[in-house]
């Protein structure tokens, strides 16, 4: 409890799925919850399940740089300074080749990847002024390799990978940790939207778990669980054909579900 006591965390997508077992588990560490998310509603219950954990909410879409910004500023006014950001919020949609839309491609596009950019954006100058600061990426094992029917899904997780990746070296010695979170396939809403090509889907109590350790121990990146990671790592490092072959054929188990 010592690590998160009194510590200021914006947490994006707080009011469902990961986001919100995030808010839980963070605030009974004791955490201060800085939520984010689109809609009022959500987060008021949110905050009653907090009860009587510090806490304050603001509503603002992730891909309007403004309105995360100025969330964050009046989050950071009622709670102090941002100490970790966890960029959380994303979506996902089944985006096939046979029907590819421009559409639901951007749309993950501007959530999964530009969302965390301007939320990394709208805490990162007052972290740098202070010298100390968490920035935290939830991305995801769908960023390894291209997979069939997610393909606006993997794009978008490997854009963030590769900025949090960025961001690390860069702030090396500032005083800023950064840190990219690469789970599997977590049972929450959005994997009820994309394919999900595995034999097991993780509780979200578990995944949100695993991930506030990885935070206290300031990891530069953690991947999860370890049999899919070794599993994807294979296939980025197999021959071209060889890797294709298997994805599909394990596309092809999931499409006769």
């Amino acid at each position: 409890m010592a690590f998160f006591s009194n510590q200021v965390v914006l947490i994006t997508g707080a009011a469902s799925g990961l986001g919100r077992q995030l808010a839980l588990d963070l605030a009974r560490e004791g955490a201060v919850i800085a939520a984010v998310d689109l809609k009022e509603e959500p987060l008021t219950r949110l905050a009653a399940e907090l009860g009587g954990k510090r806490t304050a909410w603001g509503v603002a879409d992730v891909t309007d740089a403004g309105a995360i910004r100025n969330a964050a500023l009046e989050l950071g006014g009622k709670l102090g300074a941002i100490d970790i950001l966890i960029a959380n919020a994303g979506i996902g949609r089944d985006n096939s080749a046979l029907n590819f839309r421009a559409e639901d491609f951007n749309a993950q596009v501007q959530v999964n990847l530009l969302g965390v950019a301007n939320s990394v954006a709208a805490v990162l100058p007052e972290m740098i002024e202070r010298r100390r600061g968490h920035l935290v990426g939830i991305s995801s094992l769908a960023s390894y390799r291209g997979l069939p029917r997610m393909l606006g899904y993997c794009a978008s997780k490997a854009g963030v990978t590769s900025l949090l990746e960025g961001l690390r070296v860069e702030l090396k010695g500032s005083g800023i940790a950064v840190t990219t979170i690469c789970p599997g396939w977590i049972k929450t809403a959005l994997t009820a939207n994309i394919p999900v090509p595995h034999l097991r889907i993780m509780e979200v109590t578990d995944a949100a778990a695993r991930i506030v350790k990885a935070i206290e121990q300031r990891r530069a990146y953690y991947a999860f669980p370890s049999v899919m990671v070794r599993r994807l790592r294979l296939l980025k490092w197999l021959p071209a054909g060889i890797s294709d072959w298997l994805t599909l054929r394990a596309m092809g188990r999931l499409n006769k579900r």
